[in-house]
């Protein structure tokens, strides 16, 4: 127990940096053109809902609470990624400049995804 309880909280406070690292991006890179602050707050609200749900799912009360919430953290990471992506391809952002905190989402991504698949298959 004592695994799981210490990766939950490694994972807890990673995904509370990486909402902090969104929330200081934002403040940072997306208030000057209005394209920008609609995709901007698109992926603050998702990047910051990855730690909010994370948390729920340490909290959950079941393995089917846990498992719910844990799809949802997936879906935030993916659709944070997908905010990135269109901040990339729209070209109002040079890639090494939301490099970092995009491949943080990546990681966060594999992780989740993999910690779900294996709670699918208990």
């Amino acid at each position: 127990m004592d695994q799981v309880s210490n990766f939950n909280d490694a994972l807890q406070s990673r995904t509370k940096k990486f909402a902090t690292d969104i929330i200081r991006f934002y403040i940072a890179n997306c208030k000057k053109e209005e394209e920008l602050r609609i995709i901007g707050k698109q992926f603050f609200r998702s990047g910051t809902s990855v730690a909010a749900n994370f948390r729920a799912y340490i909290r959950g009360r079941s393995e089917a609470e846990r498992y719910a919430k844990l799809c949802i953290v997936v879906e935030e990471i993916d659709e944070t990624l997908f905010w990135f992506e269109l901040l990339e391809s729209s070209e109002l952002f040079k890639p090494e400049i939301i490099s970092d905190i995009k491949q943080e989402a990546f990681e966060l991504l594999k992780i989740f995804s993999s910690v779900r698949s294996k709670m699918k298959t208990k």
